[in-house]
């Protein structure tokens, strides 16, 4: 694997707790000061460590794509027949081999290139601009150019440059949530003491590099950069895990290697049993075995297979998955477990006011989702009436008031800015029909308090009908301390038992109040901290269900699959979203990253066994859980949208990315894209991933039975001593033109409908399972025995053996064209699929049988075939005897379906029980 980008960063990461250092200690190991470097000093340390980038995995050229679609077992058997076919002289198959194998590489490479065309993301998550302090002044320069040592200075809206070891903040919260899936913002604090094995997540003293400042502004020095950063410990991740393959890759190329082996098998058994049992030449035998070999190959697989999974991916497309890498087309439908991240995946990440408990009232549910205020508030399942009571409206004023977001209504859409928890109060107010515009207009603000981490609660301050009031909100805890003592109707203790029970269903819980303000107020002096005040309710604020997730869960389970929640919030916070989608319903389902450090390794395969949530996991963790998966027997799918989810998503079977709110980090290591991040999204995706699969499993069935009918038949003719049925260049015929082109249609055929009740097919299934044997036992031995017995009947009925060939050619057509319907569906009757709903196979169809029909009285067909027109008569006994392969499946599908009835436990995975 070739790596471009910087040189090694080692003496960046030493040492690699700074969280746990001490700011003097810190200082010392990187040589730097309060002040930060010099110029000249800062240029030497950029020399020595490199630019401040991360790596990316070295782009596929155009010839590498293309060199990429003929590495398969399949290909190489068709390559090795088609030189043979050239060194013996027999150019036309060289040639008609040699076209398949062009078309298939032009489909399949042209597919991955559009793929590959996609900028390279990981270089683009740290290419923004950084205010430095150097030399005693701070400018603006190119975030590659910030070094260790560097002095850095945050302000909301910024994207932190480096891991920054925070000296000064004020107000700061960081969104982590690409880092960590921590759906909330994090408020930093650089006095926090930390202990050495604490998590990323819970690091108060360090900004990290990727993350973005939601509020507030600090100062930090930079003790890592590059690769030294945790986000850079997720690019080594994601470029040195090995991608898991596609189950389709995996079984297809069990399957190659399977026929490569009977061929070569059977091929040197018919040379001895020609050359040693009936004295044929050695030579004759040796191109009579060549045209066994072409027989027994299905030749137009690859091209039919292209075409299945480039239909699929239009399809997928059409319904929200973008496919950027063509195997992994049927890939979801295959997968037994989804490992899927939460925030922004399943849940919204938008925080919505879903209950309030105003002071001695029962809790109110607030309906709607997400930041647009569509819902109303329910009292006991009832609608209140418009604008709620008064202490409803109360704690609406506060909200509106005790608020530094925007959340307005444009050109009829609802647009938002500003924290999450305050947005998400705003909506709330919005329900009541109450705006902050017209609140301030009325009550204007004239000082306040921020929000800051030591304190837990913000203040605003404002004129109310001519006297100074002040509106609090913030964590339970802080707020009840500064209400009167009596609290309204309810007691302390009551509130704080409301508040922990709220905290308990998942809720993050946030207290408001208001007072008067005594003495007055100076608005150029910093306020007292509030007093006396009277308090108004609870709010609990949740990051709410995507619509239709739950559903989608639900479906998932009767397909099968087993759903995991990967996420880094709370665990109560993990276990009550748990509760909404029918995931999990015990505290004993989850299992936190503190938990999976403790266990031994051999503890981590059993758990992924038992545990459906896990929460307060890291990015590191994460890949540790699917490769458990993996080795335990899953084929796993992984979702996600964030930096933290890309190792992950790299190591899995099928990655998922979210493509609306993901980054390009996440979307570069996944092999599909959902458009609107919707995890419902994600079933549609399964449901067409089994349909590409059921039409792969049809094609190969076609194009086996078809070959096997004519390895048997030119077997048996060859011991019983008789002439070669028919010629390399018909059976070629054969295999890529007839056979090829309904093979090709096939791939266009669609869903049945009953692909979601389906169990997944086990990991170690093989394409040929009992049914596929069977299918192909069946109607190969049909096939092959009647055109042996034809065959024997015409040359015992004074025919030549030139007209007995031609006629024989027309049996096999026509079989083929009978036995196109009869693929269409593993056990489903023939007579239940119209032909008029796949409009592509019907055409091809006829359009194979009519280029052979135009062969037989073209003078072409006659120099390419040895071909010859057939009369009315022989056409009616051979349509009656090719219709014999349809009487033979529809009694083998009706014994299957009676079979799998009797005994369901027996029937294969896959099938609809």
């Amino acid at each position: 694997m070739t790596i471009q980008g910087t040189p090694p960063l080692a003496p960046s990461r030493a040492p690699s707790a700074w969280h746990a250092q001490a700011l003097p200690a810190i200082y010392r190991a990187l040589k730097t000061s309060d002040g930060g470097l010099s110029a000249a000093e800062a240029a030497r340390r950029l020399a020595t460590h490199g630019p401040n980038r991360l790596p990316e995995q070295a782009g596929l050229t155009p010839w590498q794509i293309l060199l990429r679609q003929f590495q398969s077992p399949l290909i190489y058997v068709l390559a090795l027949a088609a030189a043979v076919s050239a060194a013996v002289g027999d150019l036309k198959d060289a040639g008609f081999i040699g076209l398949v194998l062009a078309v298939n590489a032009a489909i399949g490479g042209f597919q991955e290139w559009r793929a590959e065309r996609s900028s390279r993301a990981l270089q683009q998550l740290l290419r923004v601009r950084a205010s430095v302090q150097r030399d005693g002044e701070v400018s603006e320069i190119d975030a590659e150019g910030v070094v260790p040592g560097d002095v850095v200075w945050l302000e909301s809206g910024n994207r932190v440059p480096a891991d920054l070891r925070l000296t000064m903040a004020y107000g700061l919260e960081v969104d982590e949530s690409l880092l960590t899936g921590e759906s909330l913002a994090v408020a930093k604090d650089p006095s926090w003491p930390g202990a050495e094995a604490t998590p990323l997540a819970d690091r108060l003293n360090m900004a990290h590099a990727g993350s973005v400042v939601v509020r507030g502004r600090a100062r930090g020095v930079a003790v890592a950069t590059g690769m030294g950063t945790s986000v850079g410990q997720l690019a080594r991740d994601v470029l040195g895990v090995a991608g898991g393959k596609p189950p389709l890759v995996e079984r297809m190329a069990r399957f190659s290697r399977a026929i490569a082996v009977v061929v070569l098998i059977a091929a040197v058994a018919v040379v001895l049993i020609g050359f040693l049992g009936h004295g044929h030449s050695l030579l004759e035998m040796f191109f009579f075995s060549v045209a066994l070999a072409v027989s027994a190959i299905p030749e137009g697989l690859p091209a039919a297979l292209t075409v299945a999974l480039a239909i699929a991916t239009t399809r997928m497309a059409r319904r929200g998955v973008i496919v950027r890498r063509l195997p992994a087309v049927e890939g979801l439908g295959s997968c037994t477990l989804i490992a899927s991240d939460k925030t922004g995946t399943l849940t919204c990440n938008e925080l919505t006011v879903r209950e309030v408990c105003l002071p001695g009232g029962e809790p109110l549910e607030v309906t709607g989702e997400g930041y647009v205020p569509e819902g109303q508030f329910l009292a006991d399942g009832r609608p209140l009436g418009p604008g709620g009571d008064r202490p409803l409206q109360d704690l609406a004023l506060a909200a509106l008031l005790c608020n530094e977001a925007d959340l307005h209504h444009r050109d009829g859409t609802w647009a938002w800015r500003g924290d999450p928890t305050d947005i998400g109060l705003l909506s709330m107010a919005r329900k009541l029909g109450l705006g902050r515009e017209e609140a301030l207009a009325r009550s204007p603000q004239v000082n306040q308090i921020p929000f800051e981490p030591e304190h837990k609660y913000a203040a605003s301050y404002h004129e109310v009908d001519g006297s100074p009031r002040v509106f609090v909100k913030g964590a339970p805890e802080r707020v009840l301390t500064m209400c009167d003592p009596a609290c309204g109707p309810a007691t302390g203790e009551d509130l704080r038992a409301t508040a922990h029970a709220m905290a308990g269903r998942g809720f993050r819980v946030l207290a408001l109040a208001e007072g008067a303000v005594s003495g007055g107020l100076d608005p150029t002096q910093a306020p007292p901290e509030p007093a006396g005040l009277r308090f108004l309710g609870f709010v609990g604020m949740i990051d709410p269900l995507r619509p239709g997730v739950s559903e989608a869960v639900a479906a998932c389970h009767g397909a099968g699959i087993t759903v995991w929640m990967v996420t880094g919030d709370h665990p109560v916070t993990a276990l009550a979203i748990a509760r909404d989608l029918g995931l999990a319903d015990r505290p004993d389902q989850v299992v936190t990253g503190t938990e999976l450090a403790q266990m031994p390794p051999e503890a981590l395969r059993e758990v992924t066994r038992t545990a459906l949530v896990f929460a307060r996991v890291t990015p590191r963790q994460k890949l540790e859980l699917v490769e458990a998966a993996r080795r335990g027997g899953h084929f796993v799918a992984v979702t996600g949208d964030g930096v933290n989810d890309a190792p992950a998503l790299r190591a899995s079977n099928i990655g998922v990315a979210m493509g609306k709110g993901g980054t390009d980090v996440a979307r570069e290591a996944a092999e599909l894209v959902v458009s609107d991040d919707n995890f419902a999204t994600i079933v549609s995706g399964i449901e067409e991933g089994r349909v590409a699969y059921g039409n792969v499993r049809n094609v190969i069935f076609l194009l086996i039975s078809t070959g096997g009918a004519e390895v048997v038949m030119a077997t048996l003719a060859l011991a019983a001593g008789l002439p070669l049925p028919l010629l390399p260049v018909q059976l070629l015929w054969l295999n890529l033109v007839t056979n090829g082109i309904q093979g090709v249609a096939l791939a266009f055929e669609p869903g049945q409908g009953d692909e979601l009740r389906r169990r997944p097919r086990p990991p170690g299934e093989p394409v040929f399972d009992r049914l596929m044997i069977e299918r192909s036992v069946v109607s190969g031995l049909v096939m092959g025995l009647g055109g042996l017995g034809a065959f024997w009947w015409m040359l015992g009925a004074g025919w030549g053996v030139h007209s007995a060939r031609n006629a024989l050619l027309l049996l096999f057509v026509l079989y083929e064209n009978i036995h196109i319907g009869i693929a269409r569906s593993e056990t489903k009757s023939a007579f239940r699929l119209s032909p008029l709903r796949s409009p592509f196979l019907l055409a091809g169809a006829l359009a194979a049988l009519l280029i052979h029909v135009a062969m037989l009285y073209l003078p072409a067909g006659h120099a390419l075939l040895s071909t010859e027109p057939v009369g009315v008569l022989n056409w009616a006994v051979l349509i009656a005897l090719a219709l014999t392969v349809l009487v033979a499946m529809e009694i083998h599908k009706w014994s299957w379906r009676v079979r799998r009835c009797r005994t369901p436990s027996a029937a294969p995975e896959g099938q609809a029980p």
